[in-house]
């Protein structure tokens, strides 16, 4: 589902997106605390809530919500599609022209949102929230650090080291990745499309208070490797590396077994074991590559197929017609 909203943007404002998954029991103790922030910055204001198939009655207490408070818009999609497919749903249903990004779950606190929006001001498109300090296991911060690097290798900026799901950008930006559709999606891919001039600047997370996180070690992971072989060329480029640096050591071999049968007057390089661990290095090295191309080759089938990127099931709300 791909639409244009260049006409949405009516006026100034702020527009939220928060995907929700599972999340029933704390989204209302969301809006109750994002009411009173969006309120004082005197700019008319909405919440997206993009129910991501949630298994629990998240779209109906979103529903609810919606019924009661005309600023919240609700939408259903058919299927859980991700994270940041979800994102990517709210932000082409936003009206003004400041969006809002954060997390069901009160990680990121409404609070600390005149932070970014006021250094928003200073002559920039993006701003990131970024934790004071990382809040999670171990493993997962390993893993989130690991993805971190490979979005700075994608994006090409220092500032993806401190992405996160709590941003801040100019709605404008979304025009620059209007037409994509794809099911493999990278929010913070997409907005260097648009621009260059991002940031970020420290503020307070706070512990999930209801359930745990929905982001595991694995998902991390896959996004990653989504984001290396959907946006990036940097695997082909390790898998040219790779064969060029087995052919020169190859021809070094070939040298060797040359040099030794001339220096010693026919006398052969000893054997099996040495044949044998040769070609298991080539080998190797040929399988690498073709298993980074079966990747790419992967990608190109699904966006053939034309999957869409999300799709919407139903929508709620009182203030809009």
């Amino acid at each position: 589902m791909v639409r244009s909203d260049k006409d949405a943007i009516t006026e100034s404002g702020l527009s939220v997106v928060i995907p929700v998954y599972n999340s029933a029991g704390i989204v209302p103790q969301l809006v109750e605390r994002l009411a009173p922030v969006l309120k004082n910055r005197g700019l008319p204001y909405e919440a997206i809530l993009v129910n991501d198939g949630s298994r629990d009655t998240s779209w109906k207490v979103v529903s609810q919500l919606a019924r009661e408070h005309s600023w919240i818009h609700g939408i259903c999609l058919m299927r859980n599609y991700g994270q940041h497919n979800a994102l990517l749903c709210g932000i082409r249903a936003a009206r003004y022209d400041t969006i809002i990004t954060m997390d069901d779950d009160l990680q990121h606190p409404p609070e600390e949102l005149p932070q970014l929006l006021n250094k928003l001001s200073e002559d920039l498109d993006v701003v990131y929230g970024v934790p004071e300090h990382e809040t999670h296991g171990v493993m997962r911060d390993l893993a989130s650090i690991i993805t971190k690097l490979v979005l700075q290798s994608v994006m090409g900026a220092e500032v993806a080291r401190h992405v996160s799901a709590f941003r801040v950008f100019r709605t404008p930006l979304r025009e620059a990745f209007a037409n994509y559709q794809s099911s493999f999606v990278s929010l913070d891919v997409l907005l260097t499309w648009g621009t260059t001039r991002f940031t970020a600047v420290k503020v307070k997370y706070e512990p999930r208070r209801i359930g745990q996180s929905n982001y595991t070690v694995r998902k991390l992971i896959r996004h990653a490797l989504n984001m290396m072989t959907g946006f990036s060329i940097l695997p082909l480029q390790v898998a040219s590396i790779i064969g060029f640096t087995f052919t020169l050591l190859g021809m070094g071999v070939l040298a060797y077994v040359l040099g030794r049968y001339l220096i010693q007057h026919g006398s052969a390089v000893a054997g099996f074991p040495f044949l044998a661990s040769v070609i298991a290095i080539f080998s190797g090295a040929q399988l690498f590559a073709i298993g980074i191309i079966g990747e790419y080759l992967a990608r190109i089938h699904f966006r053939m197929m034309d999957r869409p990127t999300y799709t919407v099931r139903e929508e709620q709300c009182a203030g809009r017609p």
